[in-house]
């Protein structure tokens, strides 16, 4: 009987600390911050997102789906799903965590949990000017979005491309890293030392050496890599690493920014001799962009992006891209260049062009929603291609309540490619997809 009425005066008190945190929450919650101190300055905050996809796609020649030749296929997935909890716990230690998954559609294994994107706690040395942290991380060097904000995104998918070893040295993206980051007046930097994942667990990754550069096997060296903006307008958050693809007309905003990324002997390919040559990857980029209101609050806003990027992964390097690929086979083994599927060659040694511009109407324009039309192209001259590369999207977003609940509907026109005689890729002509997303974040 004294356990029992131990164990009733136990859940009495956990009830009556229950409701006091209730009572106070409604004093300790703003601005979608749990508060810490009276002044919000030390807080914490949580974060969810959804992307679904409905899409209809029509895949490279010789696509099948589980052995069956199929040359048009329709599927629903979730692109991105996001949780995020971060905050600034005192005056200088800020703690930053982010769980999720990719790219789960109807060939995905069943029950895939969610997994560890971000965790990293950094350190404010200087408040505002120099901070340092470290941890599994999405603060990157090169371009603004080699770590974009998803749930900003102008159109459907942020440029792949920017995030240069996504998923073979890295996880999507993010790496093990130690940097340092901060503002300098109107300089917004970033500095960043990584440790290269192991290229043996990369998807497809075969250590089968040949005249055309690869990833070395070998130990990897410490990676390098920066980026340095100039906020001519309004000042951008770096709270987090994540930039914003666009403002919807919220801030104004014009920057222009350089990056490099640097690791010594990442890859490896054979020489004429038959030896064995390590190289250097070295990537340079330059990038502007502007996301400004044309008439004031609630009137129309522009957004527009553009970068240059020389990528060096040593010669004759390629890697398709296939997003969330419907196909898991083809049937034209070693003349399918692009692979079954959405693959097309988005990465590869050479140089690239990018821009994306959207419109966002005025406010209210359809009940209260409006419209961003928008549009996009990538365009790369790469060693292993015999023509050069262009990728397009368009589409239109439907801003039911911003970026809280947004609908955008999209078409996509990527090149297909098949093997050439000498190896490198020819395009043989272009496929499109027409795809759908809804996003829901809170």
């Amino acid at each position: 009987m004294k356990s029992y009425i131990q164990r009733a005066k136990w859940m009495a008190f956990a009830l009556v600390l229950l409701f006091n945190a209730s009572v106070s929450h409604g004093q300790a919650y703003k601005d979608g911050k749990f508060w810490l101190n009276d002044d919000g300055s030390h807080y914490f905050k949580l974060t969810l997102l959804s992307q679904v996809w409905l899409r209809s796609t029509d895949l490279n020649p010789g696509s099948t789906i589980n052995g069956y030749a199929k040359d048009h296929y329709t599927d629903i997935g979730i692109r991105r799903a996001r949780v995020q909890a971060y905050g600034q716990l005192t005056d200088r230690v800020f703690i930053y965590t982010q769980v999720g998954m990719n790219n789960f559609n109807f060939l995905s294994d069943r029950k895939a949990g969610f997994f560890i994107h971000d965790i990293l706690g950094e350190y404010a040395a200087v408040k505002g000017r120099l901070s340092f942290g470290m941890g599994l991380t999405a603060w990157n060097g090169l371009t603004r979005f080699a770590a974009p904000s998803v749930a900003t995104i102008l159109g459907v998918d942020a440029p792949l491309f920017e995030q240069t070893t996504n998923d073979v040295t890295d996880q999507f993206l993010r790496k093990l890293s130690l940097y340092a980051k901060g503002k300098l007046g109107r300089l917004d930097y970033r500095l960043v030392m990584s440790s290269p994942m192991d290229v043996h667990k990369a998807a497809g990754y075969s250590d089968a050496i040949s005249t055309r550069s690869n990833f070395s096997p070998l130990p990897a060296k410490m990676q390098w890599q920066g980026y340095f903006k100039w906020d001519f307008l309004d000042k951008e958050d770096n709270t987090t690493p994540y930039s914003a693809g666009s403002y919807y007309g919220t801030k104004k905003v014009f920057n222009v920014g350089v990056g490099f990324q640097f690791q010594p002997d990442a890859m490896w390919h054979a020489g004429a001799t038959g030896d064995t040559v390590l190289t250097d990857m070295k990537h340079v980029a330059v990038d502007a962009f502007y996301d400004v209101p044309l008439q004031g609050a609630g009137g129309p806003s522009i957004s527009a992006y553009a970068t240059y990027i020389h990528f060096d992964h040593g010669p004759g390097y390629i890697r398709q891209q296939a997003v969330m690929n419907p196909a898991n086979g083809t049937t034209m083994a070693g003349n399918a260049f692009s692979g079954g599927g959405n693959g097309y060659p988005s990465f590869g040694t050479g140089d690239l062009v990018y821009a994306q511009v959207g419109y966002k109407f005025k406010e209210n324009l359809i009940g209260s929603t409006t419209l961003m039309p928008y549009a996009s192209a990538q365009f790369a001259n790469y060693d292993r291609l015999n023509d050069n590369m262009l990728f397009w999207d368009a589409g239109i977003n439907w801003l039911l309540k911003g970026t809280t609940s947004k609908l955008t509907l999209a078409y996509q026109n990527r090149p297909v490619y098949e093997t050439a005689a000498n190896g490198n890729g020819e395009r043989s002509g272009h496929k499109g997809t027409a795809l759908l997303q809804y996003q829901v974040f809170f």
